[in-house]
């Protein structure tokens, strides 16, 4: 008989659990983008843990949804810094203490500097309301009507310092409908937004979206220009949007 046959020790032995990826959240606004986020993580849907959400605007309401949630709320008001690379030195500083593995920009409203954007490059995403490469910048949802475009959505991409151009990782497409309005188009990409971007982290924590020199990969293989497409018909499925409307 084995010496060890009756030996309970490795049926005792519990592994440690692995540490959860962490998430630092950069917000200007309302944070709609960010309620998603901390739905998903509360649905253990993340892939890791959003240790921090930090606002250049004090009065942010996202500031309240992070507080609720018990996430570390930091107020770094632009305003008190000469200029933006003094600001993004001190966001840097604020972000690193909290050593996260992914930063994502949640409408946060500051273009940033290079030597922040190489600070953190290919671990750092935003979410664009807009089919990218069209309608980089502002007023998206207008400027798609205005052109009379048959489809419009978001894009989930890696920040580079090309503004709003980095490697795309995942969009949401809807269709333009007769007589959409810029609000009605607005409310339908946000849905769209905060079903896709749950998603986009938790595929970048797992290391299944990746940022590489010519790109992003998923799995290992390069993505389209695109990246992964959902369609208007799955995310209004998803949504549980009425197709016929």
């Amino acid at each position: 008989m084995s010496d060890y046959a009756n030996d309970d020790t490795l049926n005792d032995f519990t592994p440690e659990a692995a540490e959860a990826r962490r998430v630092v959240v950069l917000i200007s606004g309302n944070g709609s983008n960010l309620q998603a986020l901390i739905d998903a993580q509360g649905h253990d849907e993340l892939g890791g843990e959003i240790v921090a959400v930090v606002s250049n605007e004090p009065e942010a309401y996202g500031l309240t949804r992070a507080r609720e949630a018990g996430i570390d709320a930091v107020v770094l008001p632009h305003r008190e810094y000469e200029n933006r690379d003094a600001y993004d030195g001190a966001l840097i500083k604020v972000i690193e203490r909290h050593e996260p593995d992914l930063v994502v920009l949640a409408g946060f409203m500051r273009i940033l500097t290079p030597r922040f954007v190489q600070r953190f490059l290919g671990r750092l995403i935003n979410i664009h309301p807009s089919l990218l490469p069209a309608y980089q910048g502002l007023d998206t949802h207008a400027r798609a009507l205005a052109d009379g475009v048959a489809e419009h959505g978001c894009s989930v991409h890696f920040v580079t310092e090309e503004l709003d151009g980095g490697p795309v990782l995942l969009q949401a497409v809807v269709e333009v409908a007769e007589g959409e309005t810029e609000e009605s188009l607005k409310q339908k990409v946000h849905a769209r937004e905060h079903l896709i971007y749950p998603i986009a982290v938790k595929w970048c924590l797992e290391g299944r979206l990746r940022f590489s020199g010519e790109g992003a990969t998923f799995d290992g293989t390069p993505l389209p220009p695109q990246g992964l497409r959902m369609s208007h018909a799955d995310a209004a499925e998803e949504l549980d949007e009425d197709l016929e409307g």
